[in-house]
Formats: C-alpha cells, structure tokens, sequence
C-alpha cells in the first residue's frame, strides 16, 4: 500500500487569535485517559516538549512562502532543508500553527499572520483545476510544482493522492473554523475541493473491474498521460477531462486514509455507506490463508453493506488490525475527529487495546523496555515503515526491529504458522506514536517519552527525533514535519481541551459523520 509515485529514496507512507478565535464549536467529549496528567510529569515538561517541537517545524518553514519541508536534520539550518514538501506537510504545519497559538507559543497574531501566508503561496499553486487538489510535491521555498526530484533528477509526474489531500483538506477545515483572519481563504480552499474525484462508487459502471458495494477511494490520479509504474486507467469520477486513475483503492478501515473517507462523507460528495465498504479483516476462509492470522468474527449489515466484523487474537485481546500494525493508522484521524466517542463500540473499543497491545509488546513481549511503532526515518538508512507485525493484515509486515523479524501464527487449520513465538532484536521506537498514545493512555505514554528523552538521549533543540533503535542506541537524528505536526496535534488535545477536535468536528460535521460511524460494532474487546 506504498504510493508508487514517491521516489524510492524519498518513499513514505501513504499507502496519508487565542481562545476565543475558536468559534462556535461545541466542546467534543474527551477520553478519559486524556484528562488528567502522568504522575510526577509535569504540564510544564510537556508545554516544553511542545514549544521545542514547534521550533523544528519552524526552522522547517520558509518563511516567504510559508510552506515547511518534508525534514530537516539535527541541525534546523535553512540550508538543510529537503528541498521538497507535500500536501500532508502542508496541512501539518497550518494545524500545528493553531496548536503554537493555543498553547501560547506565538501570538495570536503571528499565527494568523503564518497561516495567512501559507494560505496566499497554496492560492498561488499549479493545481489540478476540475478537482480542487494539490499535487503531490512542491519545492517549498517557491511554491512550484517539482518536475525533477532534488538530487537525483529523477523526473516526477504530477499526481493526486487521496491520503495527501486529506490531511491538507482536515487542516484547512480546521483554519476555516479556528481563525477569523486566514479562516474565510482557508474555507474557500476547502469548499473548491472534490472528494468524489477520488471515489470509486464500485459497481463496475466506468470499466474498473473493482466490484465492491459502497465503492473505494482510489490511491489517487496522474493528470498527465506519460509512462508510469502501477496500474492506472483513463477515467474521470467527476467529469470533465479524463485523468488517470490508480487500479489500487485504500480498502482498510484502520488506516490514515479514512480521513479522506470522512471528508467526502461530511461534505456530501460520498454516500455514508462507502464507510463500511473497506475490510475490517479479511475473510476467515481458507482461501484468505496468506496473512499471518486467522480473524475471529461475525458478519452485520449497515446502510446495506454487509460488513465481516473479524479481529485479531493478540494477547488476550480482539483487536481490529491494520495494514501495518501501526499507531498513526490507528489513531491519526482521531486527532481530529473523536472517533471513541461517536463510535463507542467499534474505535471507542478498538483504540484503547490498540495502545494497549503495542505497549504490552515493546515491554513485555519484545521486551525493550520503550514502545509505541509507526513508519518514520530509519536509525539506520532513510525512511522505514515500523509497526507491530501482529496488528497488521500485511504479510510481509511492518516490522518492531531493526532485524524484520517476522511474527506468523498460521491461519487456523489452513495453514501453520512460520514464527508464532519470535525472538526480537534491537527494536525501534518512533516518539510521535507515544505521542498519537498520549490521547488514550496519556500516563503510560508520557512515562515512556520521558525515559526515550531522559535514557536514550533522542532529544534535540527541535524535540524528540524521528525514531531509535533502543538496543544499539542508534538515532535517527532529524526531524519530519508530518510527524512533528502528528506531536503537535496530539499535544494540542491533551493540554488544550481537544482543541483540534473542537475546530474540525463542528456541528455540522458531528452531524453528517457520527450518525453514520456510530453505527458499527467491531469485533474488538477482550477475548
């Protein structure tokens, strides 16, 4: 589920005015894990970790164009930035800056002052016009579209990602509501973007051959005819001009890309029953013997889709898995939308033993004394997807250690497992899942970034870096803006009353979202 338009030396995941400037918007419930803070760890410490990572998406910025890098090293140097950036990064550095304001960072009139900026330079971006949408990288210190990627020269189709827009769209809804300067722009943004572009209603009418009732969204389009890799077919959801289109649809539910799932779904532009379209596991029949578990679970009907309900059986509990086994699939769309609350019986169950289940694996299973695992910058190359192989339908995993070393139970009496009981090596941790954890379990999350600061030393000027591997000690010593903005975005919730939450999840979203996500019962609880 990796997007095939990202270099290989740059690949990632994507398969992605104060208080009262916050305006009408109804203060979401919290969890209850949320409210009260670790014992003996200070708000001050975390206030600190907060202004220190904001420091790094600062040095990030360009200032004349308002827009951050993808990563910056240790350093924070201007010269050291990576000289590209996405959507997602976008969109991270606009909702950060909101937390910086609420938190009192900066002022409110240096953040109006930031968004606005970043705001004119993406009024100003090549785009494709009939959708809405932004590319999938720029050179942040123009605001250009990149045709040859720095560095290589490798040359670079202009392509649409869903996962990218959706984390750009949530961050411009967020400014619409949170500042009454940049909120009437950033709102015209948003209204001119089209989710259905990226939908795929699944009844086979335009040629795909993907049949499912309640349709998928597509990984995204090229918008230019030229030699590509991946499978791609000429169409258009939305009319107009033809794009062309990926044959590979997100079809996951605990996955980051549901944010564009809700997004289409609270403007109006997706059906609600497109919600219940992607696996919650796949089928227990033999004939789905390749992941490495076999789901328990019940099939239940919701808005007309039949949904197999499975989980995962993991240490006592019934968990629904993701792609990879990670917490930013988990929990990342939850920084904005309170997903435990709306949904009681399915996230509100299934994101506490998610938290759960990779604290219990770095401490006890694995046993390296620190935990929380998501994709991040390799300790030891460039960029890697981590994860707890465990909660993941992939096969071939994403993986704790540094070693890969791969967990398979077999899939009941289809198949036996390879590894159902794996010795593990120099495991790697990624701070900004801590961080996403901190919603849900802020003790035991605070407690574990403490030690990550205080025991590994994987702290710097600009905050925690990216990732370490906790047996050698090795650091990846820089900083990603998407990851320091999911830092920024969990530190918002928790200190400031769920303020992004606030800001995204008006009445008017509660309204169109949580009638259709309350709906579902997941499969997850204690075994």
């Amino acid at each position: 589920m990796t997007d095939l338009t990202i270099p290989t030396a740059a690949r990632r995941q994507v398969i992605l005015g104060g208080a009262a400037a916050l305006v009408g918007l109804g203060a979401a419930p919290q969890a209850a894990a949320a409210v009260a803070p670790a014992r003996g760890v200070p708000n001050s410490r975390l206030h600190r970790w907060a202004r220190d990572t904001w420091h790094s998406l600062d040095a990030m910025t360009v200032p004349a164009t308002g827009l951050p890098a993808d990563n910056i090293p240790e350093s924070l140097a201007p010269g050291d930035r990576s000289g590209y950036t996405s959507p997602t990064n976008i969109g991270g550095y606009l909702w950060s800056t909101v937390v910086a304001r609420e938190l009192g960072i900066i002022s409110p009139a240096d953040a109006s002052r930031r968004m606005l900026r970043t705001i004119q330079t993406l009024e100003g971006m090549e785009h494709h016009e009939p959708s809405g949408m932004f590319y999938n990288w720029y050179d942040e210190a123009t605001g250009d579209a990149i045709r040859s990627w720095p560095g290589t020269g490798a040359t670079v189709h202009p392509f649409v990602s869903s996962v990218d827009s959706g984390w750009l769209g949530a961050a411009l809804l967020v400014v619409s509501t949170a500042d009454r300067v940049a909120g009437p722009r950033a709102k015209a943004l948003f209204e001119r973007m089209r989710w259905d572009a990226f939908y795929n209603p699944g009844d086979g009418a335009d040629g795909h051959p993907m049949v499912r009732t309640g349709g998928l969204m597509h990984g995204g389009f090229f918008v230019f005819d030229h030699e590509r890799p991946g499978g791609v077919y000429r169409g258009t959801h939305i009319g107009g001009e033809d794009v062309w289109l990926t044959t590979h649809h997100y079809d996951t539910i605990v996955s980051e890309t549901r944010i564009t799932s809700y997004l289409g779904i609270l403007t109006g532009q997706v059906p609600g029953k497109h919600y219940f379209a992607p696996w919650r596991t796949f089928p227990a029949s033999c004939d789905w013997a390749w992941p490495e578990m076999q789901p328990v679970g019940e099939t239940r009907t919701y808005l007309g889709v039949d949904v197999y309900e499975g989980a995962y059986t993991y240490r006592g509990m019934h968990i629904v898995p993701g792609w990879g086994g990670s917490m930013f699939e988990e929990l990342m769309p939850a920084v904005f939308v309170p997903e435990e609350t709306w949904a009681p019986r399915s996230w509100g169950v299934n994101h506490p033993l998610h938290v759960r289940a990779e604290r219990e694996h770095g401490m006890e299973e694995a046993g390296y004394g620190y935990w929380g695992f998501s994709p991040a910058s390799d300790p030891f190359a460039n960029y890697r997807e981590y994860g707890v192989d465990a909660l993941g339908m992939n096969p071939e995993g994403y993986f704790s250690d540094r070693e890969s070393t791969n967990y398979d139970a077999g899939f009941g009496d289809c198949r036996e497992g390879t590894n159902p009981t794996p010795e593990y090596g120099d495991g790697v941790v990624t701070p900004h899942a801590s961080f996403l954890a901190m919603m849900v379990e802020r003790g035991e999350a605070t407690a574990n970034l403490l030690r990550i600061e205080q025991q590994l030393g994987a702290y710097g000027k600009g905050g925690f870096f990216d990732a370490v591997a906790v047996g050698s000690g090795t650091i990846a010593r820089r900083y990603l803006s998407l990851d320091q903005a999911m830092v920024m975005g969990a530190l918002g919730n928790v200190l400031g009353k769920d303020m992004l939450r606030r800001a995204f999840s008006t009445p008017d979203v509660e309204a169109a979202l949580r009638p259709v996500i309350g709906l579902e019962e997941f499969g997850a609880g204690i075994a």
